[in-house]
């Protein structure tokens, strides 16, 4: 039994882009750990985000780390870019890589750390020839793509599945959580051995997102067994 300090990534793809300078110090300023920033490509995904100019944008005013989720096919061509425009974490989906392991290895030689994120429809029997090489490993709890979609329930199990993996095979793994993230499954999240709750609507959505993020960053059990 132990005890771990999770993290709050709020997610930037809910942020008011019209202030995005203005939430990015919001972030700064609140009890947050990480910048969520999704990349999407309207390929991989039915949506489109942005790209290297912004990232390069939030970088510049950021004074925490950049956790950028690539939600692009062939993320191979793109990882030097990213972590040239500020990228701290980058996470490939195990679904567009086609060898995934020398992609996790091209990711850790540009010195960021390296995420592996699965859909909810990927089983987490998918990540046993990798989970040795990553440093997080990122459950989506929606179908990726759009904010604001509901908590789909069946990735506790999940959640538990892969920690008892970690616990046998890779006990410094975070397991980072991505979709209808708030303040009423948070705690049951962390339970089941989240590390890292990432947020976009409950945060940005809120009348005062400092306090949100202080209250999923405060959630913590007594004791979570890992």
């Amino acid at each position: 039994m132990s005890k771990r300090k999770h993290l709050v990534a709020p997610s930037v793809l809910s942020a008011d882009f019209a202030h995005l300078h203005d939430d990015i110090v919001m972030v700064n300023q609140s009890e947050a750990d990480w910048f969520h920033i999704d990349i999407m490509d309207g390929v991989f995904v039915p949506n489109i985000s942005f790209g290297f100019p912004v990232l390069a944008s939030i970088a510049h005013y950021a004074r925490k780390p950049l956790d950028v989720h690539l939600m692009i096919v062939e993320p191979d061509k793109y990882i030097k870019q990213f972590k040239e425009a500020g990228a701290d974490n980058i996470t490939v989906h195990a679904e567009a890589c086609t060898h995934l392991h020398r992609t996790v290895h091209a990711i850790k030689e540009l010195g960021c750390t390296a995420g592996v994120a699965i859909n909810p429809s990927t089983p987490i029997s998918q990540l046993h020839e990798i989970v040795d090489d990553v440093d997080v490993v990122l459950l989506m709890s929606v179908n990726p793509g759009f904010g604001g979609q509901k908590f789909i329930e069946s990735t506790y199990r999940k959640i538990r599945e892969l920690r008892a993996l970690a616990a046998e095979r890779n006990d410094s793994l975070l397991i980072e959580v991505d979709g209808g993230v708030d303040n009423h499954n948070a705690l049951a999240l962390l339970k089941a051995g989240v590390d890292v709750l990432v947020a976009g609507n409950f945060v940005f959505a809120a009348k005062n997102p400092v306090h949100a993020i202080a209250e999923l960053k405060r959630m913590t059990p007594d004791l979570i067994s890992v």
